[in-house]
């Protein structure tokens, strides 16, 4: 079950954001690149590459012995899925070699329509635990990416547990937040980060004390110097980030990571130059957290990329450096043609014949001669790994004539380097599912910071009462347990705590369980509880949902980016319900930023950080004083999500559910009750429930 990958082995993954950045990963030695076509991809903002030409980029890719792993990882709504597998359909045309998916029900309809071809995990899909690869594992995934905040042992931990391919982030930005559940872009201006579109206002002044501080915004990551380490713990696939960076820096960064893969120093002040945020940093991979990870853009950083760098940079690329390494068979006999034999690693085999030899009348045809022609390769993507040479002696051949067999094997084997390789497809008839009921009312749920907000009138009236899952295993027995859901932390790191509490919930009568982390689905399960999904998931559309209940899961909370008429119209295949109430969690972040800014001395678990206009954003870690490492902190709006003035438009739901965070019992009860009779408040939030998320 142990995934081991040896140093030799593993892939360097470089960013490809448009056709020059593509040219210098392939050129400076990338195994394989990464990029996007069309308007499902992560990074809509790059150049990216069109799907009419797609055919041609891979093949200038498998030319040059790179696999090319194409970006399908955003969000899709319901309406626009038959695009995205537009997209998937030119993918397998052009034999992309796979596709990194974050979206649960487009990686769903792939694997209906192109069982060959291999998915990805996208990092979007906060995988960090065994237990959440297992489950993709599971669905036929090839590989998962995860996430940027995992320390070296908490890999070792992943990969013990699983056969799956494990592919990791080495250099580049790090994310604040957990990739897949950021939606400050989209709250703050539309932009949502899981459909593309990240604004990032997080490198903009967030702050608890000090107004020049920017809170949100780490340095870049680098590992380069870690390789062994990540080798061992059982890394396969070695990502560099920087679809959005400039062709200098890939060709600068693809270069330090093959110096580390043959055991070099890299050239990290190069590479700091082209582009860092006052400078790097490894924090989540040994562990140190804390405010040595935190750094911003400045003028240094940006004067530090001369033109005299850029231009030695840009001189990486500017020719072909021949990566693929052939062999060549020469035979050269009396009466016989000529016959030039070149293979590639990948099994390729291309000929070339010409007349038989003439007797030499002066000089005569060498072993030497030969082995020279055959060396000569500069222009093309190949290097002679060794030449097998059959010649008789008292022959002569022309130098014209083996290099023109020289270079037609040459042609004849990049052709079939280069031939497209179609992946079928065929997208099956989907089934007609059933409508939603516009008549229905949705029930109401509670979902608690602490034990101390829950009152008489909450206990009695909620359908379903949510609470953190360290609360609830040390909550005593209330005799309500029926009612009672343990919310699971956002992120999930400690399996054999997770399992403990878990257990001690079961234990005292409580039978179902919350997650926005799919690795929380399978320890809950298996211990017989029932797992409702959390707005972590990400369902945006009906193929995830079916996805859930084929996960097993009784119930699901739609994605907060969702428009309302989309959630009310969503196919009633599973339970579903929404986000109805309260802060909405802007961030999940393993390295609190308030703790980074002070102590965490006599923290309650909630402070708050304003941003440039001085709005107030509640932090929550859970009173952990632990700076969030362990179970992750939550940065939360500073305004209310409120509906209870358009209840009506909310019919069709299965629930609603209530999120308090800083109110208290009596403000709670207060709110419940105008969820139940109708209600009307200042100083609120629609969410992005009735705006249009880009």
């Amino acid at each position: 079950m142990q995934n081991e990958c040896k140093r030799k082995t593993m892939e360097l993954l470089a960013p490809a954001g448009g056709p020059e950045q593509l040219t210098a990963a392939v050129l400076c030695g990338a195994d394989a690149v990464y990029f996007g076509a069309g308007n499902f991809n992560a990074r809509r903002n790059a150049q990216n590459f069109e799907l009419e030409s797609l055919g041609e980029t891979v093949s200038f890719c498998h030319l040059h012995g790179v696999a090319v792993h194409l970006t399908v990882n955003t969000l899709v709504f319901d309406r626009e899925l038959p695009a995205a597998m537009e997209t998937v359909r030119a993918a397998c045309k052009a034999g992309v070699d796979a596709l990194i998916v974050q979206d649960l029900g487009l990686a769903r309809l792939i694997g209906l329509a192109a069982p060959d071809m291999p998915i990805h995990a996208s990092t979007q899909m906060s995988l960090h635990n065994p237990s959440g690869v297992r489950l993709l594992e599971g669905f036929g995934y090839a590989r998962a990416v995860l996430g940027r905040e995992m320390s070296a042992e908490e890999i070792r931990q992943v990969s013990r547990q699983t056969s799956l391919e494990l592919e990791a982030f080495v250099h580049g930005a790090l994310c604040m937040c957990l990739s897949g559940q950021c939606y400050l872009s989209a709250v703050a201006g539309e932009r949502s980060g899981n459909r593309g579109m990240c604004a990032q206002p997080c490198r903009l002044p967030f702050y608890e004390k000090s107004p020049q501080r920017c809170g949100l915004s780490l340095k870049d990551m680098s590992l380069f110097s870690k390789i062994e380490q990540l080798a061992q713990a059982g890394i396969c696939s070695l990502k560099i980030e920087g679809r959005m960076k400039r062709p200098e820096y890939v060709a600068a960064a693809v270069t330090a990571g093959r110096a580390a893969l043959a055991g070099e120093k890299p050239d990290l002040a190069s590479l700091q130059s082209v582009f860092s945020r006052s400078g790097f940093t490894d924090g989540y991979f040994t562990g140190r957290l804390g405010p040595d990870m935190f750094g911003t853009r400045q003028k240094e950083d940006v004067t530090a990329a001369s033109p005299a760098l850029l231009k030695e940079l840009s001189r990486l690329y500017a020719k072909e450096t021949g990566r693929v390494g052939v062999c060549a068979r020469m035979e050269i006999h009396g009466g016989e043609p000529l016959l030039l034999a070149l293979s590639d690693c990948d099994g390729n085999r291309a000929e070339s014949v010409g007349d038989a030899p003439e007797a030499a009348r002066a000089k005569e045809t060498t072993e030497e001669m030969v082995r020279q022609s055959l060396g000569k390769l500069g222009a093309t993507p190949y290097h002679l790994e060794q030449a097998a040479i059959s010649i008789d002696s008292g022959l002569a051949v022309p130098v014209s004539e083996l290099n023109r067999l020289r270079r037609e094997a040459v042609d004849a084997l990049s052709a079939m380097r280069s031939r497209c390789l179609p992946v079928a497809y065929s997208l099956p008839a989907l089934p007609n599912l059933p409508r939603s009921d516009a008549s229905q009312t949705p029930a109401l749920w509670v979902r608690l910071a602490y034990a101390g907000q829950l009152d008489r009138p909450l206990w009695q009236k909620a359908q379903r009462i949510i609470l953190p899952l360290d609360q609830l295993a040390a909550l005593p027995v209330t005799g309500w347990e029926e009612k009672l859901v343990a919310q699971l932390p956002p992120m999930l790191f400690d399996e054999e705590a997770l399992t403990q509490q878990l257990t001690a919930c079961r234990e005292k009568g409580v039978r179902h369980v919350m997650t926005g982390n799919l690795g929380g689905i399978l320890p809950a399960q298996e211990l017989g509880m029932q797992v409702i999904g959390d707005f972590g998931l990400n369902v945006t559309n009906v193929q995830s949902l079916l996805r859930l209940k084929e996960m097993g899961l009784a119930a699901a909370t739609l994605s907060i980016e969702m428009p309302m008429v989309d959630c009310t119209a969503m196919p009633p295949v599973l339970p579903r319900g929404i986000f109805a109430y309260g802060r909405l969690p802007l961030m999940t972040v393993r390295n609190c930023p308030a703790a980074a800014e002070s102590s965490c001395r006599g923290c309650q678990g909630f402070r708050v950080m304003r941003d440039r206009r001085n709005a107030p954003f509640v932090v929550d870690c859970g009173g952990r004083r632990d700076g969030g490492h362990s179970y992750g902190a939550q940065i939360y709006n500073h305004l209310p999500l409120y509906l209870a003035d358009r209840l009506r438009e909310c019919r069709g739901l299965d629930f609603l559910t209530l999120y308090f965070t800083d109110e208290s019992s009596a403000q709670a009860a207060d709110i419940f009750a105008e969820y139940q009779q109708g209600g009307r408040r200042e100083g609120i939030t629609r969410g992005l429930y009735y705006r249009h998320v880009k």
